[in-house]
């Protein structure tokens, strides 16, 4: 039933899932709203960015056309906060997640071969911006690299201008920390910590979310690699950035130093994408359900566990 409903690209697609992701926030969020004007606005400012991740995976596949004419994406990319509602709560990790997703865009439109110097630049400058937000977001990096190869690696020009892009963030950071605090560099720039400890993992709502998100990105994963032979030729290096930006925010998932669910925000996006192209081929409407309803049960049952 949920799926028929955003089988078709219509904006009450998107107001039906902004307002869900807004009452998700509201409850995850009810103490901070009610507390002091500064919290309240810097809360408010996060549901700002929430929403707007929202918009931006929505412009991003539609203006790209990787996905055919649904809403599947949005649909799991709003799903993944009812699983992981954590992501919302911490403006650090939503704003270099919005910069990685500035990133992406720029990536994926690389397939038009037009502005691709711009494009890279830009690209780079968003990753190197992300990491100042969340250090292991400076891993996104690998993707220009990827995007490099399969648009320009012929090209020496296009290699140095990625690296020019990070270059120019590192300089407005000099020069920010020599007007604001008289320093090149501060200890709180770049803070480097990882963590393989994963005994946050260890209740049963934990292992029951990350056992469904990980069977359903896995298996449509297979799927997605399996297919892009068969996808427009001119779009399959977007596709292979998609899934190599998957396994990099599985990566960065992994080593976090901090592990409350809101280090998986970073594969909301990718793994959306990779869901609406495997849900649109299905033919047994059941089989759709069952994934869909796999990520609507998991965090209600977690909840009771």
């Amino acid at each position: 039933m949920i799926t028929s409903v955003f089988n078709k690209s219509k904006p009450i697609n998107f107001i039906i899932v902004a307002v869900y992701v807004s009452l998700l926030f509201v409850i995850t969020n009810y103490n901070l709203l009610l507390s002091d004007l500064n919290t309240s606005l810097a809360t408010l400012f996060k549901w700002v960015i929430t929403l707007f991740l929202v918009f931006l995976i929505d412009f991003i596949v539609s203006k790209n056309n990787l996905t055919q004419r649904n809403s599947y994406a949005i649909m799991t990319f709003g799903l993944l906060f009812g699983m992981f509602p954590e992501a919302m709560m911490h403006t650090n990790i939503l704003l270099a997640n919005l910069f990685i997703f500035f990133a992406l865009r720029r990536l994926i439109s690389l397939h038009s071969n037009l502005h691709v110097k711009k494009k890279l630049f830009d690209a780079a400058f968003w990753i190197a911006l992300a990491a100042l937000f969340y250090f292991w977001a400076i891993l996104f990096f690998a993707l220009v690299i990827v995007a490099l190869i399969y648009h320009s690696q012929n090209d020496f020009k296009n290699v140095i201008i990625p690296f020019m892009g990070a270059a120019t963030v590192i300089i407005l950071l000099l020069v920010y920390n020599i007007v604001v605090d008289d320093v090149y560099l501060k200890p709180t720039n770049f803070k480097r910590y990882a963590s393989l400890d994963f005994t946050a993992y260890d209740s049963k709502e934990n292992i029951l979310k990350l056992t469904v998100l990980f069977t359903s990105y896995v298996w449509t994963l297979v799927y997605f690699f399996k297919n892009i032979p068969d996808k427009n030729k001119k779009l399959k290096p977007s596709y292979f950035l998609i899934a190599w930006a998957s396994i990099i925010a599985i990566l960065v998932a992994i080593i976090a130093p901090t592990k409350n669910g809101s280090e998986f925000l970073f594969l909301f996006a990718p793994f959306s994408i990779i869901m609406a192209n495997y849900i649109e081929v299905i033919s047994e409407r059941w089989f759709k359900e069952v994934f869909v309803a796999l990520l609507v049960i998991a965090p209600i049952v977690g909840l009771l566990l």
